[in-house]
């Protein structure tokens, strides 16, 4: 079926111009420009609350040929502001879909660009850094969309996390409506009703797989709010903790990090943190954050430390910056070893780390599947010790 194309320009916030295709006759959408080098994985990238305001451009030339499928969404509600892609298949071809990536675009209202030239925006990016821009179909007046670009927020100082987190709490279960393929191949055996252990997930913006992987090592799961404070916690009887991904600066959100201190020093259980998680976590122990220069976002970043790598799949925009202080109280357990900012970090008294990377990975890769292992572990032992 052919389509009707509208022209379309992506304007950045110093002035850039690319101009493009859309399915979309009026499109107006503002965040911040982004790009992911993944070659495959587009619709959780899509579906995923950590890229919260943000417009994502893929590296990849062609997205689309897998078409969408109703297991692979990270998320019910689609919290980007746009796509930008080179070109975008309209003969998807795979056993799971359900629909082409097209006809879900126009569907969901998703702005969008194509016909771009990908590589030189993505090198734009990678000299000037990550900015905000405006995919319009105004393509001739731009001093509208300039005032438009001028009046977005910025990414520092931005709590994005009241946005995407539950209002309030719930049990998750799994079951094969909601789980992808890899979850329900992988599955461990459990008795009916008995779940190993509580696990209470504070979400700030929390990627369903990662509550699929958990599930699968036989645990009951409970989200809760990211406000969720010591007290909620304690009377769960919860007996591990996963701080969750999720977008935003990680700094500017003094209540959650304030809550987490308290959690670490009076609850005394596992706490595993994730991406976001890893950030608040480190906020709560003393360290700082700070905004990368255009971010670690793809399916091939490279983790490790001492001649031992891990193939990681990545999406964030703040690091964690280590003070003297605060190498009192943790160890450095993983680097990113593209630009040496710090990966993971590991508690040296307590049963508490965190990785800046998705162990969970969807659709993968699953080099870091043994951090789900080993947080179970810790509860195992937490519980025998106690």
């Amino acid at each position: 079926m052919k389509r009707k194309h509208y022209p379309a320009m992506l304007l950045l916030e110093d002035g850039s111009k690319y101009h493009g295709w859309s399915f979309h006759n009026s499109i107006k959408s503002t965040g911040e420009v982004v790009f992911n080098t993944g070659m495959t994985g587009y619709q959780e990238i899509i579906t995923d609350p950590s890229y919260t305001d943000q417009i994502i451009t893929f590296t990849y030339p062609e997205i689309g040929n897998t078409g969408i499928n109703k297991e692979d969404n990270e998320a019910n509600t689609i919290y980007i502001k746009g796509i930008i892609t080179k070109n975008i298949s309209d003969r998807p071809s795979n056993w799971r879909y359900k629909t082409n990536l097209i006809d879900y675009l126009i569907q969901k209202k998703i702005p969008h660009i194509f016909g771009i030239d990908t590589r030189a925006l993505t090198k734009h990016l990678r000299n000037y850094g990550a900015m905000n821009g405006c995919i319009t179909d105004n393509i001739c007046n731009t001093q509208i969309i300039e005032k438009m670009i001028k009046t977005t927020s910025n990414m520092i100082g931005n709590k994005l996390v009241d946005k995407v987190t539950t209002k309030s709490l719930y049990p998750f279960l799994l079951n094969n409506k909601n789980s992808n393929i890899y979850s329900r191949l992988n599955q461990k055996t459990r008795f009916e009703n008995h779940y190993l252990f509580h696990i209470g997930v504070i979400d700030l913006g929390v990627k369903k797989n990662i509550l699929s992987r958990l599930i699968n090592y036989g645990c009951k799961i409970t989200v809760l709010p990211a406000n969720s404070n010591y007290t909620t916690i304690k009377q769960l009887q919860i007996d591990g903790i996963l701080l969750s991904n999720g977008p935003g600066d990680p700094s500017s959100m003094i209540d959650i990090i304030n809550n987490v201190k308290d959690i670490i020093n009076f609850c005394h259980i596992p706490i595993f943190g994730i991406c976001m998680g890893h950030q608040i976590l480190s906020l709560a122990l003393g360290a700082r954050t700070f905004k990368l220069k255009f971010g670690h976002r793809g399916l091939n970043h490279p983790t490790g430390m001492n001649q031992k790598a891990e193939i990681t799949s990545q999406n964030h925009g703040f690091a964690v910056q280590l003070n003297s202080s605060l190498n009192k109280q943790i160890a450095i357990s993983h680097f990113n070893l593209n630009d040496s900012t710090i990966a993971g970090i590991v508690h040296k008294n307590k049963p508490i780390f965190s990785v800046q990377y998705h162990p969970e990975a969807s659709p993968g890769p699953h080099d870091s599947e043994y951090l789900f292992n080993h947080f179970i572990y810790l509860i195992k032992q937490s519980k025998i010790n106690n």
